[in-house]
């Protein structure tokens, strides 16, 4: 698996190779499904960085940030994560803390900086009315924009503990009517159009 995930990265320098396989491995962890997921997004969104010409290496940032956005979950009780239902309140707002419990992960190690506060802003909302901020619209940096769009459909198209998995027409649906809402409707067109 490191061979995998440091071929996938291919980042600067083999010391930022081995802090990102390290907190990723940590994920692998205590939660192998979210980190297959993590994979999946990771892919996902150097696909949709690609379509979009960003330079080579803003594409290493967005494969690398995706591939640890959900690493805050390491801190969420797995009773949580793993429950079956619905989330209560008090559970939901605890879920809702991990991309700050991501942030503080990655911020606290120089080769990861960069990628924490793309890691804290995935789950923001085109219109606003994401968290943890409420950031809105081109607040919200690009490369969280494009997690969002990757991390929303991949989560749509799998299979849960407390849902079963949407064909792809359907979560490609779902993406077209919250364009402008959810997501950046640029970024739903180059998904749809140029990746899947």
């Amino acid at each position: 698996m490191r061979e995998n995930i440091e071929a996938m990265l291919s980042v600067s320098s083999s010391n930022e190779n081995n802090i990102l396989y390290l907190i990723f491995d940590k994920l692998c962890k205590v939660n192998p499904r979210e980190a297959k997921h993590s994979i999946r997004v990771s892919k996902l969104c150097e696909d949709i960085a690609i379509s979009m010409n960003l330079r080579n290496r803003d594409i290493k940032i967005t494969k690398a940030a995706a591939l640890l956005h959900d690493i805050g979950k390491i801190k969420i009780d797995k009773d949580i994560l793993n429950k079956p239902g619905k989330l209560n309140e008090k559970e939901w707002i605890e879920m809702k803390k991990h991309p700050e419990y991501g942030y503080d992960i990655l911020n606290s190690y120089y080769q990861t900086k960069e990628i924490s506060q793309y890691v804290l802003f995935h789950h923001e909302r085109f219109d606003g009315l994401g968290y943890p901020k409420g950031l809105k619209n081109y607040e919200i940096p690009l490369i969280s924009r494009i997690i969002a769009v990757a991390d929303s459909y991949d989560a749509m198209i799998s299979v849960r503990a407390y849902k079963d998995s949407m064909k792809k027409h359907v979560a490609i649906k779902e993406l077209i009517y919250n364009k402008g809402t959810q997501f950046d409707p640029e970024i739903v067109d180059i998904f749809i159009e140029k990746v899947l």
